[in-house]
């Protein structure tokens, strides 16, 4: 972006929401405040019902640093809840502790919502982690309602998104009620891009340190409580039917893999019948057999930098 006054530019409020991991937790904050966007930045630090644990941070003009307690309920939506009512920034965007931010995103980003017709702008991001190195870029420049229905998109990751207030205001924030807080991330798109269109910058702008969701391993039943969720709250995810064989699939999945197997027998017939290409019934079968575990065919699948 050109020099020029910084009041130009709106001012935005980063939050990273964390528990315990400081050394990933310092990288991050230190790639936020080191963006090469002339506007003033404020990073939040949410600590997840842990003590406050501040650290030294970059002086730099127009950064400014916060350190808080997550006062809404434990885990992740809880918050990222906290720091947005912290927040004074114009424009808000997110970060999980773990990843990096590439110093020219949040100026490509904010160059795109001078677009009135956009609301929230996602990027281009790059996997990283152990056996994994891949760059992952859309070749659109919107990302819609529809989309998100038919496929979650993961290149829209949560670390990726910049938005307006209003956006925020319109969609609501990060639901506290979603099992476990499986899928909170695309639960809160799917609102998002039900008000905006998502514009994509298309470089990769983000690194995700990828480990894959290691997290739920072994939680198949909140897995199962928290799709079941998703599918009770968005009836609208029935529009598609390729999209709600995707979901379906997981639960098949995640019933075959907690030893549900009557269950996910009968799950994964109507998967069948929504759309009998679902790659998740080829992984599911198996499971359901006894041949393989569901652990090791989401092991297999995350050294390919994919999820199941």
């Amino acid at each position: 972006m050109p020099d020029t006054d910084v009041t130009t530019y709106p001012s935005v409020t980063v939050v990273v929401a964390t528990r315990d991991r400081p050394g990933l937790l310092e990288r991050a904050v230190g790639s936020i405040l080191g963006q090469d966007y002339p506007g003033a930045i404020e990073c939040i630090v949410v600590y997840d019902h842990t003590d406050v644990r501040e650290f030294a941070v970059p002086a730099g003009r127009n950064r400014a640093v916060k350190f808080i307690q997550n006062g809404h309920r434990q885990g992740l939506p809880g918050g990222r809840n906290s720091g947005v009512d912290a927040a004074t920034g114009e424009l808000l965007a997110f970060c999980d502790d773990d990843d990096l931010w590439l110093p020219t995103k949040l100026s490509r980003q904010v160059a795109l919502l001078a677009d009135l017709a956009v609301g929230a702008v996602s990027c281009g991001l790059r996997l990283k982690g152990p056996g994994i190195d891949t760059v992952r870029v859309l070749d659109r420049d919107r990302v819609t309602f529809d989309e998100l229905l038919a496929d979650r998109v993961m290149e829209v990751h949560s670390s990726t998104m910049l938005v307006r207030r209003s956006t925020w205001a319109a969609a609501g924030p990060v639901d506290e009620d979603i099992p476990g807080g499986y899928s909170e991330d695309y639960e809160w798109l799917l609102r998002v891009a039900g008000h905006t269109a998502i514009g994509i910058c298309r470089e990769p702008l983000v690194v995700v340190n990828w480990h894959g969701g290691s997290f739920y391993f072994g939680r198949w039943a909140t897995i199962v409580e928290a799709q079941r969720y998703l599918i009770d709250k968005h009836p609208e995810l029935a529009r598609s039917r390729s999209g709600m064989a995707r979901i379906r699939g997981q639960i098949a999945f995640a019933l075959a893999s907690g030893h549900r197997r009557t269950e996910a027998v009968r799950e994964l017939a109507a998967v069948v019948r929504l759309n009998p290409r679902e790659k998740r019934v080829l992984v599911t079968v198996p499971v359901i057999l006894g041949v393989i575990s569901g652990e090791r065919v989401l092991r297999m699948a995350q050294k390919r930098g994919r999820g199941v």
